[in-house]
Formats: structure tokens, sequence, C-alpha cells
């Protein structure tokens, strides 16, 4: 059983973020040294007026406070981006973390971005298909010749190899079964993601290890991504972190994702977010190990505004939690 740390590195429109780099590198400390397995990074383009921290660059920088865990992004848009870059960027940061690092990739939801980078949404899949496929093997041959519907290759290899042989693992997000089971038949764990409820995610998950067992793969985690809060006071728990939070949650709303009419925010964050004190957040962990089989919790703690001091706290009980 494991947890990992979901690094929050947005920020509100006017905030310092210079002055925000010192908090971040006491989060990650503060999580290695309560024993958190794992950190991960979120990744996203145009995110104005919410300020963010671009993704490799972040990971680079933070990897020496979190030697020894896992790290990777949590997800990154692998249709708007190169393949061969991202080959090439994630075997550096395989070899600059020890052979710690994990690709987590997403299809992207985001028009803005897409149109940006002009790609059509409509090829968000198949382009993430060929680029796994292409990774994989620039990661593992020498020399390859790839002439697919998006990318080329020419008799050529890439600059750097992974630390670990047979490449970087990839961990896919995904949120309805044709991805679910994309996910099972090419990549090697399936990331939950936060915005679903834990009664819609028992059933997708019958259908993820259903298509493991047709294909006759195996995952390598079940990881589980969730925003949690842990306070001294389960009362005022949501109180706390209800303003950050939520700001974060209308910012998707925004930007097209789960834009659906909501229910008021308590019983939205019903079995879809973990909010209380110790012994609440333990025994709701281990509700959804029970209903899930989940392995790898990735835990956000921190969201746009939110004092410094209630995320070292939170970090700090959840520590003790998975101590």
């Amino acid at each position: 059983m494991k947890v990992g740390l979901f690094l929050n590195t947005q920020f509100p429109p006017g905030d310092n973020v210079v002055a925000r780099i010192p908090e971040l590198v006491q989060q990650v400390r503060l999580a290695r040294d309560c024993g958190f397995a794992s950190l991960w990074f979120p990744h996203h383009f145009l995110t104005a007026p919410l300020q963010m921290l671009q993704i490799h660059t972040a990971m680079a920088y933070l990897l020496p406070e979190a030697k020894g865990m896992l790290v990777g992004p949590n997800i990154l848009i692998l249709p708007l981006l190169n393949p061969v870059h991202v080959a090439e960027e994630s075997a550096t940061l395989d070899v600059l973390s020890d052979g710690n690092y994990i690709l987590g990739v997403g299809l992207g939801y985001r028009e803005t971005e897409f149109a940006a980078f002009n790609i059509p949404l409509k090829e968000r899949a198949p382009r993430l298909e060929e680029s796994i496929a292409l990774m994989r093997r620039l990661w593992t041959e020498d020399r390859i010749t790839h002439k697919g519907r998006f990318y080329t290759v020419t008799d050529a290899g890439i600059s750097l190899k992974p630390a670990r042989p047979g490449g970087v693992p990839i961990w896919m997000a995904a949120q309805v079964d044709v991805a679910i089971k994309r996910v099972a038949r090419i990549g090697d764990a399936w990331m939950i993601v936060p915005v679903t409820r834990l009664g819609t995610v028992a059933e997708q998950m019958r259908t993820y290890r259903a298509a493991l067992a047709e294909t006759g793969r195996s995952a390598d985690a079940f990881p589980i991504i969730r925003e949690c809060y842990v306070a001294a006071n389960h009362s005022t728990a949501l109180e706390e972190c209800r303003g950050p939070l939520q700001y974060k949650y209308d910012a998707y709303a925004s930007w097209g994702m789960d834009a659906r009419e909501k229910p008021p925010f308590e019983e939205y964050a019903r079995d879809r977010f973990i909010i209380g004190d110790a012994t609440f957040v333990k025994e709701e962990v281990a509700r959804y190990r029970e209903a899930l089989g989940v392995d790898h919790f990735m835990m956000r703690c921190h969201w746009p505004g939110l004092e410094q001091e209630k995320v070292l706290g939170s970090i700090r009980l959840l520590g003790k939690i998975f101590g």
C-alpha cells in the first residue's frame, strides 16, 4: 500500500509565484520524510489567469528533494506533444531520478489547448496510441524507422536510453469504458481520476480487470487520484479547504471538464473527495481499498489559495495514517 503526493503547481491570479517555490520544496521534503512513495505533477497550457509552472522544468527542479520517490506527470497531455520529444524528456528524467520515473499520460480535453497546437480533438486517441507505440520502440531499440499516420522517424535513435531496461512505465488516465479498455491493452496501469465517484469507479474497475484478463496482461499497480484534506477537527475539515478546492473545480468547469450542473458542494464531494480527520480518512482509504483493490493513493492536498500551514498539516497527518 503506497501513498503519493499530487503536487499543486497552480496559483491564483496576482499571487507571487516566486514566493511559492520554497513552499513547494518544503512540501516535497516533508512528504519524503513522512514516507510518501511518489510525487506527481499536473500539466496544462494556456491556463491564464490561473498561474501554472510548466511540468518538466518544475519536476527537474524538485527531483533532488524527492530522492528515492517515484516521480511523474499526473497527467501529461500526450496528444499535444511530439512523442520523440516526450521519449527524450522521459529518458532524461528516468536517468536523473535513478530509474524512478513514471510517465503518466492522458488524452486531454480542453479545446483551447488543442486549437493552439493545431491538433483536432478527434485525433486525440489515435495520436496517443501511435505515440505510445513509437516511444516504446525508441526506448528499447538502438535505431528505428517508423512511418505512421502522424509521426515519422527514419533510421534514428534517441540520445539517451532510460535507466530501466525496457523503458519507462506508462500509466494512463481514463474515464470511459473504451479508454479504460485501451489502458488494459497498451498501458502499464490505469490512473483513476479524482472527478469520478466511487460507485462508478467500482463498475469501471470490473471493466478494467476483465479487459486485462482478456488481453493476458497484468498491471504494474492500481493507482487512484483523490482530493484529500486531513484536519485535526473532522467537523471543520471541509470548511477549512472548501474555498480553494471549490476554486479548483470551478476552473475545471470553465475548461469544460465535468461541466454539468453540479449539486451542492458537500454532495458533490461525497464519494469523490476524502476530507476529514485522521480517523475518517483512514476509514475512507480502507473503504476504497476494499471496493476497488487499489494499492497506490495519489493524494492532492493543496489547491490554489490554501495556506501553507494547512497543506503541511495535512501531509503530516496523511503520513501518520499510511505509516
